[in-house]
């Protein structure tokens, strides 16, 4: 597949990037929030009931029309689509623990239409996407047409979950126009429960309700390595605790995650100074003083 964009320096300031930090379960003050244990069955439920009488449009993927999009649309199983086949029989899942409790669990399930050709991103990396965001009623309440960039620590938990399980375009070609095109690309949709998405918040948008279950159709276009604190460290290096999460790894403890920290031991020498990094972009950490401990870690080194 081949899809044409005309991009601009962007990033997308959008409810999406309202993220599992919101998910505090502050919401209404004077009405506490769900149990998560019990809303994640809930949850479930919902979403496997809205797979077995849904539908995507898997036949224009098979046999594309002209000008086809590569866009996932998802419709009901009714009428002269009732013999259509069940999302439920074409998607896969996942088991992801809550952010939050860590004996709540969910069943994330999502459609690989096509998985892409190029990198995939880990789960701190910033990656560019097209999508469109709706409720199970098929509201939609944020969306982009053209790619968005997002740093994946800062969107919604299931939207990270998902993307990781995709690649980016295989092909990017600069167009004599000015414009980009790029060839095989991830296609997908995933279907988040709300504790992986924005659970009591109601206040996003006037199209989600509070436990609102959350569905994304997107186009993953590509994805490149996130070092957020610029320190060269790629952030997937500064998860220390191998948790799949960069939010509570903090050396100094400062209140400042390493991943987002520029000295991560407080001694007063950058990390980028404490490290070393050769001409092909490999990574050596001294260690001086022979503790064990690399130098950007170790505040009397």
């Amino acid at each position: 597949m081949n899809k044409k964009f005309f991009l601009y320096p962007f990033l997308a300031l959008t409810i999406l990037l309202l993220s599992a930090c919101g998910d505090d379960d502050d919401g209404d003050d004077s009405t506490p929030a769900r149990d998560r244990g019990e809303e994640a069955i809930a949850a479930q439920l919902e979403i496997e009931t809205y797979l077995g009488s849904h539908f995507y449009n898997y036949e224009e993927f098979a046999n594309p029309p002209a000008d086809f999009d590569n866009k996932v649309r998802i419709d009901t199983i009714a009428g002269e689509n009732a013999d259509k086949i069940p999302l439920l029989e074409q998607v896969e899942f996942k088991i992801v623990q809550d952010r939050f409790e860590e004996d709540v669990e969910y069943k994330l399930y999502f459609l690989k239409v096509t998985q892409g050709g190029g990198d995939s991103p880990n789960f701190p990396d910033i990656v560019n996407v097209t999508y469109d965001g709706f409720n199970l009623e098929g509201e939609v309440f944020d969306s982009s047409l053209i790619p968005a960039q997002f740093d994946l620590t800062l969107t919604i938990d299931g939207f990270q979950d998902v993307l990781v399980e995709f690649n980016g375009a295989s092909v990017i070609i600069d167009n004599p126009d000015g414009s980009i095109s790029y060839e095989n690309f991830g296609i997908g949709a995933m279907f988040v429960p709300s504790g992986l998405g924005y659970f009591d918040n109601a206040a996003i948008s006037s199209s989600l309700e509070a436990y609102s279950q959350l569905v994304f159709t997107f186009q993953l276009i590509d994805a490149r390595v996130g070092d957020q604190d610029n320190d060269g460290i790629p952030s997937i290096m500064e998860d220390l605790n191998l948790n799949n999460r960069v939010d509570d790894d903090d050396t100094d403890e400062d209140l400042r995650p390493n991943y987002f920290d520029s000295d991560d031991d407080n001694d007063g020498r950058p990390t980028r100074d404490e490290i070393e990094i050769d001409s092909q972009g490999n990574i050596t950490f001294p260690d001086v003083d022979g503790d064990g401990i690399p130098d950007y870690l170790d505040a009397d080194s």
